[in-house]
């Protein structure tokens, strides 16, 4: 398959494009630079999404497209300026895309369009499945214009899919990633009081599930990328430490959270028990099914 990718070179995209070319498909890579040739066997196509400019000539022919383009969730305090940047590279990005998508002559079947399990809110202990309302905080608002954002490639007939994904477990990037140090350090420790739920899921598990939505032709709407049992806040760091062979004793009380992190601090205390039920129901099976697995994998 020819298969076009957003953000290509973040955690989860260089995971996907190298699994993808591996197996013999060829990756389009959308890129807000001047294309240049790859070693990889890869392509690049040009998009700038706050122009709203896009080549569709280089993506003609494409079969699918996997939009994963998006600033860091954590990379900065969320400012009034950097939660613009976090909706408009992600809005932006899915409606530029979606538009081109539903403007070729000739479509792809599908669009893997992500969005994220802050969806829902802060759940608390509630076990939260894809039937679940959206919640009403900063990031929920987001996921749900990010979602509706891709509304004019579903118009054009195109299968939509989008994955909410979890905590991905990797020492490569995002959250898991700056966690590590601390606690190769024997300096790590929970977090606030440690109950709450992260709904995690493995590097390999969140590429074979987004290649899963691609292959499975009857796939369309929601779908939670998280392990089948979630886990809490100290049950993270208790494995951790004992992956590593070191003391996860230090806990970090939740006013320095807050203090250090701002508003960003709700996504590290705050709780999300989700679960996979509409993944597991279409035939997906996890490598890593269990947080001991997933922290194994990562090291």
């Amino acid at each position: 398959m020819r298969i076009a990718v957003t953000g290509s070179t973040g955690l989860i995209g260089s995971a996907l494009v190298r699994s993808l070319l591996d197996d013999g498909h060829e990756v389009v890579r959308l890129v807000r630079r001047e294309p240049e040739e790859r070693s990889d066997g890869s392509v690049e196509v040009r998009w700038n999404p706050p122009l709203r400019a896009i080549d569709r000539k280089g993506l003609e022919g494409v079969d699918a497209a996997v939009n994963l383009a998006g600033a860091g969730i954590g990379d900065h305090r969320w400012t009034a300026a950097y939660k613009r940047t976090l909706r408009d590279s992600r809005v932006l990005g899915t409606q530029t895309l979606a538009d081109a998508l539903a403007g070729l002559e000739q479509r792809p079947r599908v669009l893997v369009s992500a969005s994220a399990m802050g969806y829902y809110g802060q759940t608390g202990d509630a076990v939260i499945d894809e039937d679940a309302p959206a919640g009403g905080d900063f990031l929920a608002r987001l996921c749900v214009e990010w979602e509706e954002a891709a509304a004019p490639a579903a118009e054009a007939g195109i299968r939509v899919a989008h994955p909410r994904s979890g905590i991905v477990v990797d020492a490569g990037g995002g959250a898991f990633a700056r966690l590590l140090p601390l606690f190769k350090l024997g300096l790590g420790g929970r977090m606030g009081d440690g109950q709450q739920y992260w709904s995690f899921i493995s590097l390999r598990d969140e590429v074979a599930a987004i290649r899963h939505l691609i292959d499975t032709d009857r796939l369309t709407g929601p779908f939670n990328l998280t392990a089948p049992v979630p886990v809490t806040n100290a049950e993270v760091t208790t494995a951790l430490g004992r992956a590593l062979r070191r003391p996860a004793a230090l806990p970090v009380p939740e006013f320095a959270l807050r203090a250090v992190l701002g508003e960003m601090a709700i996504e590290v205390v705050g709780s999300h028990r989700v679960v996979p039920r509409r993944l597991l129901d279409s035939g997906f099976r996890f490598a890593h099914a269990t947080i001991d697995q997933a922290v194994a994998a990562a090291l």
